[in-house]
């Protein structure tokens, strides 16, 4: 008896060994993307990808097999990336004119959900959904939005200085600040201003607010455990189940922190003071305007929360670092502003948007350290899509990359070193595609706070 047992378990194994080896082979050989370059063990499994996932290194393995292969890429068995500044335009604008296919659908790969289960008007893949929530959003995020926000900016951007100077002064010139925790306190306690109609007060107490910590923490698994759940959805189940078990109190405290805060704030209505992301949505309400359930307002708040503070910070903290390492680019920028305003009083949004020398920096700073250096991958649709010239078969998942796109040789010249020249028109750099730096993605899905 105990023989026969080992006998089917070794059957199975074999069994299923030979199915893996089997779908290896096809992959590798028969596959419809067999004709596109790539590592052949990146073309039979996705160990190399998931390994790159959960290391949280793709920019650098996607980075490496352009360096190696070119530039569209097999990265999977059923995904390929574009270095090719056209790919934005193909992915995830309108598509390509012409050539076989369409453009991908904007029914994107969904990499995880709030645990909610509500969409946001980042994850639900129903474009009309999307499109009306947007409309909503879009008018705290205009120019006239920002023009009245400014105070609310500056409140916290001079908060952020005097500490700086204080802990200076107080310490003779030898007082050391972590700059990535003093951004993130600063975006955090702006964000919570606009996304809650009060801050989070990190920047008054030097430490991160406990949700702010959770956060943190639950956004690293959440997008592994999303990941794991597109390519294995029973894996995911058990995974999901076992995480909801063993972290309940986590899962509450993210669940209930927006819906407090939310609801704190609807309380107060509209304000005639400032003006907050809420206070510009019960506006488009108040007129008649199809509104937000309260289950999407609290869903959206927590995606405000994150996606214009750490990626702000980020930002800040890649700028800083290069700035801090060319002290040429430093000195030129330094003088661009103390020529500019006579006091720090004299500084303001509109007229720092007129320094090209700043912008620049910004640009540079977007191009060597951007805060998400991976590419939100879409799906193409039934009938294919042309990609760069190049048709991709229907069902195939197809992204470019950020990081590998502003690396690449071919797009940017000497694009490894920090050269805000090349945005203020510098001849040496007239080789340079700018249209290849898009922080903040295109199309209908692009960045709503990206001004």
């Amino acid at each position: 008896m105990q023989l026969a047992m080992e006998q089917v378990v070794s059957l199975i194994l074999t069994l299923l060994l030979a199915r893996w080896l089997a779908r290896g082979i096809y992959r590798v050989y028969f596959h419809p993307l067999s004709r596109f370059p790539g590592p052949k063990f990146a073309a039979f499994t996705r160990i190399p990808h998931l390994h790159a996932i959960f290391t949280g290194s793709v920019h650098r393995y996607v980075g490496r097999l352009h360096d190696q292969y070119g530039d569209t890429v097999r990265i999977s068995p059923d995904e390929l990336s574009f270095v090719q500044p056209d790919a934005w335009r193909d992915i995830y604008g309108h598509g390509s004119k012409s050539g076989q296919g369409s453009p991908p659908g904007k029914h994107f790969q969904r990499y995880g959900k709030d645990p909610s289960g509500i969409e946001s008007i980042v994850n639900t893949p129903d474009d009309a959904e999307h499109s009306r929530i947007r409309r909503i959003f879009s008018p705290a995020f205009s120019d006239r939005a920002l023009t009245q926000q400014a105070p609310l900016f500056q409140k916290y951007v001079d908060q952020l200085v005097q500490i700086l100077k204080d802990g200076i002064t107080e310490n003779k010139g030898e007082k050391q600040f972590d700059m990535v925790k003093m951004y993130n306190f600063t975006t955090f306690d702006i964000m919570g201003d606009l996304a809650f109609g009060e801050s989070l007060h990190m920047l008054d107490s030097g430490t991160y607010d406990a949700w702010v910590s959770m956060v943190f923490s639950a956004v690293k698994v959440g997008v592994r455990l999303g990941i794991l759940e597109g390519y294995y959805p029973t894996a995911a189940a058990v995974t999901n189940t076992l995480m909801e078990k063993l972290f309940a109190k986590q899962i509450e405290l993210f669940n209930s922190h927006s819906a407090i805060r939310v609801t704190k704030r609807l309380e107060k209505g509209r304000q005639s003071e400032g003006v907050d992301i809420w206070d510009l949505v019960l506006s488009q309400q108040e007129k008649g305007n199809q509104g937000l359930s309260r289950g999407q307002m609290d869903v959206n708040a927590g995606l405000f929360m994150l996606a214009g503070t750490e990626t702000t910070a980020t930002l800040l903290s890649g700028l800083t670092y290069f700035l801090l390492r060319n002290p040429a680019a430093m000195e030129k920028l330094t003088d661009e502003v103390r020529s500019a305003f006579a006091t720090s009083e004299d500084i303001s949004m509109e007229a720092s948007a007129k320094l090209p020398y700043l912008n620049a920096c910004i640009k540079e700073g977007l191009r060597r350290y951007p805060p998400v250096p991976i590419g939100l991958p879409h799906l193409t649709p039934s009938d294919g899509s042309t990609v760069c010239g190049q048709y991709v078969p229907p069902g195939m998942t197809v992204a470019a990359h950020h990081l590998p796109i502003y690396n690449s040789p071919k797009v940017f010249k000497d694009p490894l070193s920090f050269i805000p020249e090349r945005w203020t028109g510098d001849e040496k750099y007239a080789s340079d595609d700018r249209s290849a730096l898009q922080p903040f993605s295109v199309g209908s899905r692009d960045c709503l706070g990206k001004k």
